[in-house]
């Protein structure tokens, strides 16, 4: 077969063929779990605010300022912010100034948004084995350990260090 610009191969790459199904099946788990976290009348963005913020408090910290909550679920501070908006808005969390930075705000749960998630709690467990059911323990450990090093790989890219 002839290669043009528009039909460089007829078949894919294995790569290829990876990203593509990569990529698809980031959009079926979104849309299994958009309305799994509409019954607790979250999203799924806001359901990992208000997860970081609950871990932040089991490592002891009250709250975290709007950068370092936008660090820990690797998107730009605006979402954070519009997401933010919005559950304190329903009053899940409170921002509050910084102690020690006039200029930054922190975050945190209310005790409304402490008991949503003590909620989502109880029963994600069982919706995530749910949603992996399709593979055995050692699958899973396996999967774990290639997306740890697709991961591994992205940190790189993003940072601008790899080619």
């Amino acid at each position: 077969m002839l290669r043009t610009p528009t039909n460089p191969r007829s078949t894919p790459t294995a790569a290829e063929r990876s990203f593509r199904q990569f990529i698809r099946t980031f959009g079926l788990l979104e849309r299994v779990m958009q309305p799994y976290f509409a019954r607790f009348g979250i999203s799924g963005a806001q359901w990992g605010v208000l997860r970081n913020l609950h871990r932040a408090e089991q490592e002891g910290q009250p709250g975290l300022r709007l950068t370092d909550l936008s660090r820990r679920m690797l998107i730009r501070p605006p979402s954070v912010t519009g997401i933010a908006d919005r559950l304190e808005k329903v009053g899940l969390i409170v921002r509050r100034a910084s102690a020690t930075d006039g200029r930054s705000k922190h975050v945190a749960l209310t005790e409304k948004g402490r008991q949503l998630v003590e909620q989502v709690l109880k029963v994600h467990p069982a919706q995530v084995a749910r949603v992996m059911s399709a593979l055995s323990i050692d699958e899973q450990e396996q999967l774990d350990r290639l997306l740890v090093r697709v991961g591994e790989r992205l940190a790189v890219l993003a940072d601008g260090i790899g080619d």
